[in-house]
C-alpha cells in the first residue's frame, strides 16, 4: 500500500465517549429506557463535529497509553511517540517502547524517524512559499522548468477481443501544470501498487537504479506514460518529486537548501533532512521490529547511505521535537513563534479543497485522502462527514497526512488542537492510526 494510505477504506465503527453526559440528560427527560444499540450509536456520532471548545479528559487519554503499551508488549511495534497539543500547550506527550529492539534505547523527542510520505507536507509548504514569492505559478506548465515534459504521453489501456490488454500512447489534452503536481492530478504515479499497464511500465523501467539526483529522476519519469490525463484523476505518485525538481530549477538551488531557507530554518527544525551521516545521530534512528522491515515502496529508504537523490515524496527524516513545530505552524495558519511562514491568503489557498465536485477530478479505489476528505495543495482536508454511519471522528476543516512508516498527523483548527504520531511500522500502521484517532476524539468533552 502506498505511502499515504492511512484512510483508503476506514471501518465505520468509531465509538466516542464525549456525548454520554448529554445523551444521559436527554434520556432522563424523554424516557427511562434506552437500548444499548441506541446508546452505542449516540456515543459514536459524538466523535464527529464535537462543538468547539472541547477539552481533554485525562482519564480517557490514559487509554492511549494502555493501547500503545500493549502494542509494545505484544511485539507488534518496537515503540512510538505521541503528542497532543491544544491551545499551544501539550495535553498528552508520551513515548512507548524502544528505538529498536537491538539497542533497546528508549524513544525520546530526539529519536529520528523516517517520515516517508509525511515528507510531502514539508515540500508542499516550501512550494507554497515559492508560489507566494512569485517564483512559480500554479498554472505554469511543468515543461517550462523541465522541457522533456512537453513530450510526455498518456497511456490508455485497450482491451482486445481475446482479453489481452495493450497500451496506446495519446497526447495530453492540455499541458501538465504545477497545480496538477501539487494536487496529485498530474498523471504521474507510483509503480509499487495497482496493476495497470502504466504502473507496470514504471516497475519495468527500473527508475530507482543507480545513484541519481532529482534532475535525472525527473527525466526518467518524463520518459514514462502518464496514468491519466492531467487534471482528470487523483493519482498518488511521484508528483511531489517532479514538483521538487521544478522548485530547484526555479530557485537555482537544491531542494534541501530551499526547504532550510523557507521552512526548516525559520521553524528551528534542526534534525529534519534527507540523510543521517553523523555516527552519534545514527544511534538515534528508530527501526521497526525485524519482521516488519519491508516498507513496500519499491526502493530502500536508508538515510544512513549517502546518495544524491532527495526524495521530496518520501525521503525525509525528523524528530518529534521538529515535527511538533511544523504541526503547530499549520495549526496557527502559517505562523510560528512570531514568524510568518505563509501569509494567511497563501495558507487558505493551500488548505482549500481543489479536487471537489466541480473540479473535474475523479476518484477511484486508490483515493488515499479517504471518505469525507478533499485535497488541497499538498494536504488532505475534511470537507464532509463521509458515507460511513456514524461518521469517523474529526471536524470539518481538519488537515492530515501520513506515511508508509506509520507516522501520522492531524490538525484540527476547530478544536485548536493537533496530534502527531511517530512510529516505524508499515504493517500495523493503518490499524494503529485509526485507533489513535478514535481514542483522541473519545477523550474530548465539552
Amino acid at each position: 500500500m502506498p505511502d499515504g494510505a492511512v484512510s483508503t477504506l476506514r471501518p465505520a465503527m468509531f465509538r466516542g465517549g464525549d456525548m454520554i453526559l448529554r445523551f444521559g440528560r436527554f434520556a432522563l427527560v424523554c424516557c427511562a429506557l434506552v437500548s444499548l444499540g441506541t446508546m452505542s450509536l449516540a456515543r459514536a456520532e459524538g466523535t464527529y463535529e464535537i462543538p468547539a471548545g472541547a477539552h481533554f479528559n485525562q482519564d480517557k487519554l490514559a487509554k492511549i497509553s494502555e493501547f500503545f503499551e500493549n502494542e509494545v508488549a505484544t511485539g507488534k511495534i518496537a515503540g512510538a511517540t505521541v503528542l497532543i497539543k491544544q491551545q499551544g500547550k501539550p495535553v498528552y506527550h508520551e513515548a512507548f517502547g524502544v528505538q529498536d529492539v537491538v539497542s533497546k534505547a528508549p524513544i525520546t523527542d530526539k529519536t529520528i524517524f523516517r517520515l516517508f510520505s509525511m515528507s510531502k507536507a514539508i515540500t508542499a509548504v516550501a512550494a507554497m512559499k515559492m508560489l507566494e514569492d512569485g517564483k512559480i505559478k500554479l498554472d505554469d506548465p511543468v515543461s517550462k522548468y523541465i522541457p522533456s515534459f512537453a513530450n510526455v504521453k498518456v497511456g490508455v489501456e485497450k482491451k482486445a477481443d481475446d482479453g489481452t490488454k495493450s497500451l496506446e500512447l495519446v497526447p495530453p489534452n492540455r499541458p501538465m501544470t504545477v497545480k496538477d503536481l501539487m494536487t496529485h492530478t498530474s498523471g504521474v504515479t507510483y509503480g509499487f501498487y495497482g496493476d495497470t499497464l502504466v504502473r507496470k511500465a514504471y516497475r519495468d523501467a527500473n527508475i530507482y537504479a543507480g545513484d541519481f539526483d532529482l534532475a535525472e529522476f525527473a527525466e526518467r519519469i518524463a520518459k514514462l506514460p502518464l496514468h491519466n490525463q492531467p487534471g482528470a484523476l487523483w493519482q498518488y505518485g511521484h508528483s511531489t518529486d517532479i514538483l521538487a525538481r521544478v522548485m530547484e530549477v526555479a530557485a537555482g538551488k537544491p531542494l534541501l537548501d530551499i526547504e532550510r531557507e523557507t521552512l526548516l530554518g525559520p521553524l528551528g527544525m534542526v534534525d529534519t533532512g534527507f540523510l543521517v551521516t553523523d555516527p552519534e545521530k545514527q544511534k538515534l534512528l528508530a527501526q521497526p521490529v525485524p519482521n516488519d522491515s519491508d516498507f513496500r515502496v519499491g526502493r530502500i529508504n536508508d538515510p544512513t547511505v549517502v546518495k544524491k537523490i532527495q526524495f521530496a515524496s518520501g525521503g525525509m527524516v525528523t524528530t518529534m521535537a521538529d515535527y511538533e513545530r511544523f504541526a503547530q505552524m499549520l495549526l496557527n495558519g502559517g505562523t510560528f513563534d512570531g514568524k510568518t511562514i505563509l501569509k494567511p491568503e497563501t495558507f487558505k489557498l493551500m488548505t482549500t479543497d481543489q479536487v471537489g465536485a466541480n473540479s473535474g477530478v475523479s476518484r477511484d479505489y486508490f483515493y488515499f485522502p479517504g471518505d469525507g476528505f478533499g485535497f488541497g495543495l499538498g494536504l488532505a482536508v475534511r470537507t464532509d462527514p463521509g458515507n460511513a454511519k456514524p461518521p469517523p471522528p474529526g471536524d470539518l476543516g481538519e488537515l492530515k497526512w501520513d506515511g508508509a512508516s506509520g507516522c501520522y498527523f492531524v490538525i484540527d483548527p476547530k478544536q485548536d488542537m493537533f496530534f502527531v504520531l511517530l512510529e516505524q511500522t508499515p504493517t500495523e500502521r493503518q490499524r494503529i492510526q485509526r485507533t489513535l484517532k478514535q481514542l483522541v476524539y473519545e477523550a474530548m468533552e465539552n
